[in-house]
């Protein structure tokens, strides 16, 4: 029920609080729910005031036919990428100074420093094409300290392509990211893998992080689910349908085929790599109810983590410490989140109720991200959307509100950004949003994606 059903009902009641008190309330309930975030925000590094910085247009440099329209990539992507970080105050392109200064030489701080900008960084630079190669040098400027501007200095050199554009704009922004951000690596470069149905039947694609350059990965030509990159970036592990059911396979980045994976009988689905590469965890029916297994990365040495009666699946590793997982079990009825140990012990309720999904274990350890329908039932108010949960104080907060069928979350490697799937009028496609749940932005069109995995780099 929305704010304002909820204020028409409680003034119909005899004896009601006036509009004004009603109003203070709702006031106080939003400031309730800000400060409930502020722990989210310190945890996942959003916390800290962003810094206000200004992103010029890079000065064309040559007059090769390409120039001009490389630029104008890279400047673009430059841009989105710097607005999408979520630690930055971007400068507005319709208020920054129009110059595009090509060298340290070139650039007056001033005009970016005071009013309208009131910048205190300032990315500039130079693009050219020269023999068939894109030559960019960039620069980033503390626009307050005119003595001693210079934060840092790049030059890059590839093949003049569009995507070689993009991808030195995308290198460039995560180095000042990482200059800026508390020393924690940019996510430009890094890559979303998803299922889609682009081609007829259900693939597993890859796209950069933004949503650009979607190309599809496996040609199956059967039903593929729940991809997983390794933390190499080497091998994806997924779920595919197959002539003896659901099992684990393996496709490798490098020869850009199916390699061998020794999958268990039964049902055997959702694998997820731990953070050194060398493990699987996954669900498997072999031995009857389906429980979480753990086996080497190429699926010899499998044991059981988990032997409670109902389904166990969905699981997740601790990046951190390598020494626990998260999964959904439904020994209560209806599936809910639990961590253990990952040889058994300490095993860990941590939803209280409702239907919980699809557990997503935070870089740095200290949260859980899953979706959760807490009124869960024929007619129940609210639906499923994706919260945020601290490990140790089991305190969570809601991420998604109204907005159709969310599922499926995966943090990104910086800790600060979270992929997730949004299912609307029957058809799914991958948003991101960060790890507030602000920013929420659609990254795939009319291409029925689900079950997106971001990348460990």
């Amino acid at each position: 029920m929305s704010m304002t059903k909820n204020i028409a009902r409680i003034s119909s009641f005899p004896g009601a609080v006036s509009l004004s008190a009603v109003s203070i309330a709702v006031l106080l309930l939003a400031s309730s729910v800000a400060r409930a975030q502020d722990w989210v925000r310190t945890g996942t590094n959003l916390g800290a005031q962003k810094i206000r910085i200004a992103a010029a247009d890079f000065a064309p440099a040559s007059q090769d036919p390409q120039t001009p329209a490389l630029k104008t990539t890279f400047d673009a992507t430059l841009f989105n990428d710097l607005n999408n970080a979520g630690i930055f105050d971007l400068v507005s392109k319709s208020i920054a100074p129009p110059s595009t200064p090509a060298s340290p030489q070139q650039i007056n701080l001033g005009e970016w420093a005071n009013a309208p900008s009131n910048a205190e960084m300032v990315a500039f630079g130079s693009l050219a094409v020269n023999g068939g190669r894109v030559v960019v040098s960039g620069w980033l400027f503390d626009a307050k300290n005119a003595q001693s501007p210079q934060v840092l200095g790049k030059q890059y050199n590839e093949v003049a392509t569009q995507d070689n554009a993009r991808l030195v704009a995308h290198r460039f922004a995560d180095e000042i990211i990482l200059r800026l951000g508390g020393g924690i690596n940019g996510i430009a470069e890094t890559h979303i893998f998803y299922v889609s149905s682009k081609s007829g039947t259900k693939e597993v694609w890859e796209m950069d992080y933004d949503g650009q350059g979607a190309r599809q990965v496996t040609h199956l030509g059967s039903i593929s689910l729940s991809p997983h990159i390794s933390p190499d970036n080497s091998r994806i592990a997924f779920t595919s349908l197959g002539g003896s059911g659901w099992s684990i396979r393996m496709y490798s980045l490098v020869l850009n085929r199916t390699v061998a994976f020794q999958s268990p009988g039964g049902t055997t689905q959702s694998p997820a790599w731990s953070a050194d590469g060398n493990k699987l965890a996954y669900s498997s029916s072999r031995s009857g109810d389906t429980q979480i297994y753990i086996s080497d990365a190429n699926g010899g040495g499998a044991r059981a983590v988990t032997s409670f009666r109902g389904p166990n699946v969905s699981p997740c590793w601790n990046p951190k410490t390598g020494s626990q997982i998260a999964w959904v079990g439904g020994r209560t009825g209806l599936p809910q989140i639990y961590t253990a140990d990952t040889d058994g012990g300490n095993v860990q309720r941590m939803t209280d109720g409702g239907y919980a999904t699809s557990p997503s274990w935070s870089p740095n350890g200290q949260f859980l991200v899953f979706a959760w329908d807490r009124k869960y039932g024929p007619g129940a108010p609210g639906g499923q959307d994706i919260y945020i949960m601290d490990i140790a104080s089991k305190r969570w907060t809601q991420l998604t509100h109204d907005a159709g069928r969310n599922d499926f979350p995966s943090w990104a490697p910086d800790g600060r950004h979270i992929v997730f799937e949004r299912e609307t009028n029957h058809r799914a496609e991958v948003w991101s949003m960060l790890a507030d749940g602000s920013q929420q932005q659609q990254l795939t069109h009319g291409s029925n994606s689900s079950m997106p995995n971001w990348s460990w780099k």
